[in-house]
């Protein structure tokens, strides 16, 4: 059984659930088992403290016996029936929950706040029988044994008079008085450990998210280098490691590129140069023979065109070579479409004249592009070496450009011979040419560079034919 293939992201992110989950859950489970427990104890050292100050304060009376009828009696009844109409935090306080009662040294109840058990005999209760035999006296009674929440807490303070015992107060106070300030902050810690996960699983998600893209940036920029597709080295500002990858895998290319170009440009050197110099060949060895001055300014010229041919496949190789060693554009600007064509159409007006043609600019001035204005102009000069190789006698050559689908199409038209079907999918080819008018052989290198071109400049190259006769058609982005 295999397992799915998941993504590197999705795995990331489902691992931070689970470490968010496991952490919220055993951190939650921790603080509200301990919740409870420090609540309480805070409360009862609370009550020491209370019990203590009273056990002071109710020294005289009890030493003279006659705290049923003293102030302090008073106070403490008066205290049991107020009414605080507080609120603490969200939860209120309408009654007194402390019950306050003292014990003589017999352990009989002489005052109580809520005026309910005064004269009983509280001697057994662990928090009075302890605190008059000098020990901490505390407890915690449930007043109905099927409620957990009924239960009371008792602390009890012994009341001196010349260093001996003679009574004790104790301060009792409910735990269902504080449970609402127990339940109020488990609330909010649920709610705040719920905020917090979901604002960690949130920031783990986007860094999940920024790693999965970054890889995946790092995949497509691999698998275009592989189908040695022109594409720019991604940008990485917080995932070093992929740029120092992405560095590495460029460098790679360039090796790579760098031999498969020698192997390439000797192989395809070799192949082509033996035809021109095959004619050199042939032509000196003829001009070595007696011939007639019409004879050798032939074959001197045979000699003078194939050597300008081979000098021409060389230079056009060298500026391939560099234009497809080239991963992106180095100097952008915007190009006014329109003077990028009349100049274009300047620099062929010699050939325009010689051969009587009609050449016309239907290009608006509005049509801007950006890019690399070197590069295009020698696009577009290719493109007008083609036409009037191809163009027919006295005949005419359109220079148009039109908005198509958010791109600029340029296209230039010469009439003439159509292409044939066969040869329309391969023009783009190096080294493939149709032959010309004039006899001479194209390097079959100009096509292709002006498909490079538009590739760097994200356009597209499409040639047809059309009703007069072909059609070359350059798409570019539009300048925004």
């Amino acid at each position: 059984m295999r397992w799915p293939k998941i993504p590197l992201g999705l795995r990331l992110f489902l691992l931070c659930f689970v470490l968010v989950a496991i952490t919220a859950y055993a951190v939650t489970q921790t603080v509200l088992q301990e919740l409870k427990p420090t609540v309480r104890q805070t409360t009862e050292e609370t009550l020491v403290d209370m019990a203590n100050l009273l056990a002071v304060l109710a020294q005289e009376d009890v030493a003279n016996g006659k705290i049923s009828e003293s102030r302090f009696a008073q106070l403490l009844m008066a205290y049991g029936q107020r009414k605080p109409q507080a609120k603490i935090w969200q939860v209120g306080k309408n009654d007194i929950n402390h019950r306050i009662y003292i014990t003589d040294k017999n352990g009989i109840v002489i005052a109580d706040s809520w005026q309910k058990d005064v004269g009983a005999d509280f001697s057994q209760w662990n928090d009075v029988y302890l605190t008059l035999r000098g020990k901490y006296g505390a407890r915690s009674t449930k007043q109905n044994p099927n409620d957990p929440l009924s239960s009371v807490m008792h602390v009890a303070a012994p009341i001196y008079h010349h260093g001996k015992i003679i009574g004790s107060v104790t301060v009792a106070k409910s735990n269902r008085s504080i449970q609402p300030f127990i339940d109020l902050t488990k609330r909010n810690l649920v709610y705040w450990i719920f905020a917090m996960g979901v604002v960690v699983l949130l920031v783990g998600g986007v860094f999940a998210w920024r790693t999965h893209a970054a890889l995946q940036k790092l995949e497509r920029y691999a698998e275009k280098l592989g189908a040695g597709e022109k594409v720019a080295k991604p940008q990485f500002r917080v995932f070093y490691e992929y740029a120092t990858l992405s560095d590495a895998l460029e460098k790679m290319r360039n090796q790579l590129d760098g031999k498969q170009y020698v192997e390439t440009y000797v192989e395809t050197l070799t192949h082509e140069l033996k035809s021109p110099l095959s004619a050199i060949k042939g032509a000196s060895e003829i001009l070595q023979l007696p011939l007639t001055e019409p004879e050798i300014l032939r074959f001197a010229g045979n000699i003078e065109r194939e050597s300008d041919r081979m000098q021409s496949l060389i230079d056009r190789l060298l500026q391939l070579a560099r234009l497809e060693k080239k991963p992106q554009l180095d100097a952008l600007e915007l190009i006014c479409v329109k003077t990028m064509v009349e100049s274009v159409v300047a620099a062929a007006d010699a050939k325009l004249t010689a051969k009587t043609l009609q050449c016309h600019i239907l290009v608006d001035d509005q049509f801007w592009v950006m890019g690399e204005a070197f590069l295009l102009k020698q696009a577009l000069f290719n493109l007008m070496d083609n036409a009037l190789d191809f163009v027919a006698p006295h005949g005419q050559i359109i220079w148009r450009a039109a908005l198509s689908q958010d791109m600029l199409q340029l296209s230039i038209e010469n009439s003439g011979p159509h292409i044939p079907d066969y040869a329309l999918a391969r023009l783009t080819e190096r080294f493939y040419s149709l032959p010309r008018a004039n006899g001479v052989k194209s390097t079959g290198l100009g096509l292709n560079f002006v498909e490079q071109v538009m590739q760097l400049h994200r356009g597209a190259l499409h040639i047809e034919n059309s009703e007069i006769g072909v059609k070359v058609s350059l798409y570019l982005p539009i300048a925004s």
